[in-house]
């Protein structure tokens, strides 16, 4: 696991993390943004009525409402991103984290602007009659390039899988398991079957699915979050204070947090923010391909209100909750995962300053005289003999480690190379230590609530997740159409559910770090895509005004 764990990060250095992503994402939507005049301001309101189905006309072709689209594609998009992936990003770059998410979703809403109108221009009508669409259908309609369309075809399917499915079950098994001590492969195994009973009845049962889930899902986080935003009133200043003054410095290190620096803060609040909201990847574009209407535009507009609503609105909520309560800073008793942990040679202490200042560099990456510990561990009843080492676990000073094997304290050697240890002997480590995505979020939310706190985040994700897990299956059924034909839609849906069930078991750290290798792997060839449309996507919205006032001087 190590291993493949190492392969993923290498990978996501030069894609997500890599120095030119950040700057392709934010640099598409600051063109947009300035080549359109500021559409996701212009057209807000517009947006808000057209949802509202003041201009709807029944006789428009396409598969769902305005409406149904717009939760089709909030499903896909308000997920464990919203819950964990917020408390990850904070957690990683600390409250400037949170900074970079706002400004990629401000910029992310012209982004997912242009990307829908253009996918529902070139949609076409499939042989049952629905309607597919999506960025691979204007790559290969409009700029003639087959080989990018197949690109990022495949590119959905992937991701399909590795972000929308996977992470959503993961978290939703550690949520359960650690609220209501249900194991993690029970609630794969009855999510696996609901899930397959849903998709099993396309567009239609996914859009009527998710038009229930997702008002009740967001009304009772929200209003959870807001209890504990208010709990802590007298931090709500401060806490958005450190938002903006940390956004160009990074963070300093304070309680068990060792410190972020600007790159970090930087990096993660932009992958963070597109994990959550989804702009420039191109996969709300096909649920917005199945709405009714002959305007490409209007629904392009519809759009507009999805990184409002995800990352504006309800990742604020999460992050403001975590930072208000502080919890983000504070050390739980919690049990590490392998590629949580790295031994480093030597004692240091996150009391002393001059130890601060060599920790804080090390995890982040920067040079530091802090070496990686390798040698083997001496334990006696659960605890080390051996004091030449020091435990970080989640980028902080692990504290009360003690080491179990089935239940039982833990006495004999554990092997330490490269800073990491070898569990395969079936040895668990415990201990006190900073901890993220959603066991971060239930902290901060326990804080103010108790128990209570754990189930509004525990049922909240359980929809949240459920509902991400199942607009996704749909992106790959039309990516699966678009390149084999509806016969690869039973072998792909049947993949889709089997790395669901297996998602529910498999460490935390890797299924998130799939995540970011295939969100970017998605994202980069439509980027590309709707960079060589500009000229069309301009003529288009200008064509939508002409009609629109046209039709309202009629």
């Amino acid at each position: 696991m190590d291993a493949f764990n190492d392969f993923l990060l290498a990978i996501d250095s030069f894609l997500g993390s890599g120095p030119i992503f950040p700057y392709l994402l934010l640099g598409t939507g600051v063109f947009f943004t300035i080549y359109l005049k500021f559409p996701q301001v212009r057209y807000f309101g517009q947006a808000v009525r057209i949802v509202r189905g003041k201009y709807v006309k029944d006789d428009a072709p396409g598969d769902t409402s305005h409406f149904q689209a717009l939760t089709t594609a909030l499903s896909g998009t308000v997920g464990t991103g919203n819950i964990g992936g917020v408390a990850l990003a904070l957690f990683l770059g600390g409250p400037a984290a949170l900074f970079w998410m706002w400004i990629t979703a401000f910029l992310g809403m012209t982004t997912k602007f242009v990307e829908v109108t253009l996918s529902h221009k070139y949609r076409v009508q499939t042989k049952d009659g629905t309607m597919a669409g999506g960025p691979m259908y204007y790559m290969e309609r409009k700029l003639n390039m087959k080989w990018l369309a197949v690109i990022f075809a495949v590119a959905t399917i992937v991701s399909s899988i590795g972000s929308g499915n996977m992470p959503q079950i993961n978290s939703i098994a550690a949520a359960v398991e650690t609220t209501f001590n249900i194991e993690a492969w029970i609630t794969g195994v009855v999510l696996s079957v609901l899930l397959a009973l849903v998709i099993v009845g396309g567009i239609r049962r996914i859009a009527h699915v998710a038009e229930a889930i997702v008002p009740t899902m967001a009304l009772i986080y929200v209003v959870g979050a807001l209890i504990v935003i208010f709990t802590n009133v007298e931090n709500i200043g401060p806490s958005l204070a450190s938002i903006f003054t940390n956004a160009f410095s990074g963070s300093a290190a304070v309680g068990g947090f060792l410190g972020a620096s600007f790159a970090f803060a930087f990096q993660k609040g932009v992958a963070r923010g597109l994990f959550s909201n989804e702009a420039g990847q191109g996969s709300a574009a096909i649920a917005h391909a199945s709405a009714k209407g002959k305007e490409p535009a209007s629904e392009g507009m519809v759009s507009l209100l999805e990184p409002f609503i995800d990352t504006i609105i309800i990742c604020t909520i999460t992050g403001l909750a975590i930072l208000s309560s502080g919890v983000w800073t504070k050390k739980f008793e919690n049990e590490f995962a392998q590629t949580d942990m790295t031994y480093i040679a030597g004692v240091y202490s996150d009391t002393n300053d001059a130890d601060v200042s060599k920790l804080s560099a090390f995890v982040n990456n920067l040079d530091s005289e802090v070496k990686s510990y390798e040698g083997k561990l001496i334990i006696k009843e659960g605890k080390a003999v051996n004091q030449d080492f020091t435990l970080l676990n989640s980028k902080s000073v692990a504290e009360n480690v003690i080491y179990s094997k089935e239940g039982n304290l833990f006495n004999g050697e554990l092997l330490i190379k490269d800073g990491k240890p070898d569990l395969s002997g079936g040895v668990s480590i415990t201990g006190k230590s900073l901890v993220h995505s959603v066991p971060l979020t239930i902290a901060a939310f326990s804080s103010a609530m108790g128990e209570y706190g754990e189930y509004i985040v525990a049922i909240g994700l359980l929809l949240f997740a459920f509902s991400t897990a199942i607009a996704w299956s749909y992106y790959g059924d039309r990516a699966v159409i678009y390149l084999v034909g509806e016969k690869g839609i039973l072998p792909y849906r049947l993949l889709y559910v089997g790395c669901f069930l297996t998602a529910s078991m498999v460490d935390t750290t890797i299924i998130w770090n799939v995540a970011y290798v295939t969100v970017a792997f998605m994202t980069i060839p439509n980027l590309i895509g709707i960079l060589m449309l500009h000229k069309d996507m301009k003529k288009t919205v200008s064509d939508y005004w002409q009609h629109f006032n046209k039709n309202q001087a009629d």
